[in-house]
């Protein structure tokens, strides 16, 4: 029994911070996909951040049963429940998980054992499988982030977008690397982008590991689905590199890879994307967003 506890002490304590906004059909599923980690020195934050679909009495019912550590809060943002989740905790790696997600049960152990000897890792990321909001793992069509190979990302492979960037539901972080850039930015609400970029632009890389690590749930509230939101958000986190040489170029070819997608599905929003790009920008991507405009 004491070699057990030695060998648990002895390995990194990883803090899982699930910050959870009106997902009740799915946060059991992600608590217990942390709970089911074969990974034994974990510590499990949950934060209900203003949910009124009676998330919060779920999530007490989970606490008492569980024992993992629970905060109730009026909503505050994902940005902002981060940063104060993430001082709350002890880890020196640190897991922000989607409360819509799951995790397999390796996902963990596979990540500390990597990052262990590599300090210039500021983020260890891996790819995804896609499921549904039933959990049932969705077409091979789907499935593009599944399969795609290791990569290693600087800042300039992210804010050029020169390989295929990290996921979402397996990002761990070295808490080092969340410190030195200061945390989540509050006023920028996609916290992911933003976190990516600045700890890169810090001088660490992103670990992409070239096998799924975790379950992402598509759903109808899914915040990528939110275009509004996406474009408002993204803008905001390129404007931070403003005085990087290519930052023009890569917002023109932001808003027109936005336009292209919402041109039909959001013509109020198209009709803004397309008053943001200059004549001079217009490229295929352009002309074939007005098509879709025009015709549907």
């Amino acid at each position: 029994m004491n070699t057990f506890k030695t060998d648990i002490e002895e390995q990194p304590l990883v803090s899982v911070i699930i910050a959870s906004y009106n997902h009740a059909p799915y946060i059991e599923a992600s608590i217990n996909s942390v709970l089911a980690q074969t990974y034994a020195n974990i510590e499990l934050l949950v934060v209900d951040d203003g949910s009124s679909d009676g998330s919060a009495q779920l999530l007490r019912e989970l606490s008492e049963r569980h024992g993992f550590g629970l905060v109730v809060q009026e909503n505050k943002g994902l940005s902002r429940t981060l940063n104060e989740s993430v001082a709350r905790c002890n880890g020196s790696l640190v897991v922000p998980f989607g409360s819509d997600d799951v995790m397999f049960a390796h996902r963990i152990a596979t990540q500390v054992a990597y990052m262990q000897d590599k300090p210039e890792v500021g983020i260890c990321s891996a790819n995804i499988e896609i499921i549904d909001s039933t959990g049932k793992v969705m077409c091979e069509r789907e499935q593009r982030k599944r399969n795609e190979p290791f990569r290693r990302l600087d800042f300039d492979d992210m804010f050029l977008d020169r390989k295929p960037g990290p996921t979402a539901a397996t990002l761990m972080f070295r808490r080092e690397a969340l410190e030195t850039v200061g945390g989540f930015n509050p006023e920028i609400r996609l916290e992911d982008v933003y976190i990516e970029l600045a700890v890169t632009r810090a001088g660490y890389f992103i670990d992409v590991l070239g096998e799924p690590l975790s379950q992402y749930r598509k759903h109808p509230t899914n915040t990528y689905k939110n275009g509004r939101f996406m474009v408002e958000n993204v803008l905001k986190t390129l404007e931070v590199y403003r005085e990087h040489p290519a930052y023009e170029q890569v917002r023109l070819r932001f808003l027109n890879s936005m336009f292209l997608k919402y041109a039909r599905k959001d013509k109020v929003l198209g009709r803004e994307l397309l008053g943001m790009i200059p004549l001079k920008a217009w490229n295929r991507k352009t002309l074939r967003g007005m098509l879709r405009m025009v015709f549907s």
